[in-house]
């Protein structure tokens, strides 16, 4: 027996007039999760499917889930609720109002959907995600405890429990426990692969972690935190073409993604070494230029005095500092100005030109513990570390650009950057630890 063309078959579920209900959108999704590039073909498909003037109620819930399936959450919403209010528009209308972050009234229509005839366990279930979403996590609790039978050894089930012991705080043994079952059920189940691979991550698993990302980005739809994490890995191993695929799957469903077109942007640029390769070069000429410290220059005793009061050790700290900010330092003239202008002239700097820089000043880091070599590494950039692409994005946006910087952090500050783990954290100790230097705290 031949096999049906998923492009057909996929269509025909779009565009017929046959029924319509969980299994047909199960399908949907297991087609595309086969072959992403069906994708597309959902979309075309819904575009023609838009395009009939002869639209009925029944229709209009076929179209609904399909915007749903596109990402279009605000439209499916509006589509599902003018369409017959049966038990799957009420039901899928409800994940609109869940992906819109709209939990109460996503709350509403899945009470709706199990009165109107929906399956009762998955409608419990859905109603136990919302309210753990709304804050309600002993709510969410009792509505998995209401479960019994069957519906307790699915994946579904087994996912949402363990994400719920999560964010109460329980046990991350529980939770693991919970997930590996979930995972071991034989459903593809995008959610408990995203939680059973973030946990590992974390606990520097990297391999594990790696195949646990590529069988939850295998799903559609795909837990947006896999598709990230994925990317990143694939950074890390130089695999842009693959990253870039993973930033592009989440940019098809979420155009203004802010962090997928940062990072798609990265993949781009890394995949185009001559331009890439030129910028850095410039990048890297200036960071040298701007950590050169001022007691390279002669200076009178009454400049070098004046600058090492106000901790300007650096070209870099004199072209974040204003004219006004040297001025209002005690003993600090004109002379001394014109002194400091003509330094910087001579390596194309002016004061004061990165001044939009700046960042509010920090506690004081104790150095009288370092050695004189050790204390010269402080104003080197993060850059000579030679971190992974993960752990570098995390400085990025943590917005640290010195190891003086990065030392004034901890462990723990740096396990708040999302998407930075316990690999990346030992990364970083090891890079500095061959330098001699440690994160506060350690």
């Amino acid at each position: 027996m031949s096999q049906v063309d998923p492009e057909f078959e996929l269509r025909e579920i779009v565009l017929s007039n046959s029924s319509f209900g969980p299994n047909e959108v199960g399908r949907l999704a297991s087609t595309i999760s086969k072959d992403y590039s069906q994708f597309q073909v959902l979309r075309d498909a819904v575009g023609e499917l838009e395009s009939r003037e002869d639209r009925s109620p029944a229709t209009a819930v076929r179209l609904g889930v399909c915007y749903n399936l596109l990402g279009r959450f605000r439209t499916a919403a509006e589509t599902l609720a003018a369409a017959d209010g049966g038990a799957v528009a009420q039901f899928h209308l409800g994940k609109c109002h869940f992906a819109l972050e709209n939990y109460g009234q996503a709350l509403q229509a899945y009470a709706s959907a199990k009165v109107a005839g929906y399956n009762g366990d998955d409608c419990a279930l859905a109603i136990s995600e919302a309210l753990r979403y709304k804050g309600d996590r002993e709510g969410a609790m009792k509505a998995l405890d209401d479960l019994f039978g069957p519906i307790e050894q699915t994946a579904e089930y087994l996912y949402q429990r363990g994400a719920t012991v999560a964010s109460v705080g329980g046990n991350p043994a529980e939770v693991v426990a919970l997930y590996e079952r979930a995972v071991e059920s034989g459903v593809k189940h995008p959610g408990a692969l995203f939680g059973l691979a973030l946990e590992n991550d974390r606990r520097g698993n990297d391999m594990v972690a790696l195949d646990l990302y590529q069988r939850a980005a295998g799903c559609f739809p795909s837990h947006l935190g896999a598709l990230l994490n994925l990317g990143l890995m694939y950074e890390d191993q130089q695999r842009y073409e693959r990253a870039q695929m993973c930033y592009q799957r989440i940019l098809d469903v979420f155009p203004a993604h802010d962090r997928a077109r940062l990072f798609f942007r990265d993949t781009v640029a890394s995949r185009d070494m001559f331009y890439d390769e030129e910028a850095q070069k410039r990048q890297d000429r200036l960071a040298q230029v701007l950590n050169i410290p001022v007691t390279d220059f002669e200076l009178s005793v009454r400049s070098r005095n004046c600058l090492q009061k106000m901790g300007i050790r650096t070209l870099g700290d004199l072209t974040r500092t204003s004219e006004q900010d040297l001025l209002t330092s005690k003993n600090f003239g004109e002379t001394s100005l014109v002194e400091i202008r003509d330094m910087l002239n001579s390596r194309g700097l002016e004061l004061g030109q990165f001044a939009h820089e700046r960042a509010e000043p920090e506690p004081a880091m104790d150095t009288s513990n370092l050695s004189p070599d050790e204390a010269a590494l402080l104003d080197r950039p993060i850059a000579d570390l030679n971190l992974s692409v993960r752990a570098r994005k995390c400085m990025v946006r943590l917005g640290l650009s010195s190891i003086n910087e990065l030392m004034r952090k901890t462990g723990d500050d740096l396990l708040e950057c999302k998407n930075f783990g316990v690999t990346s954290l030992n990364e970083v100790r090891d890079k500095l630890t061959q330098i001699g230097l440690k994160l506060r705290g350690d």
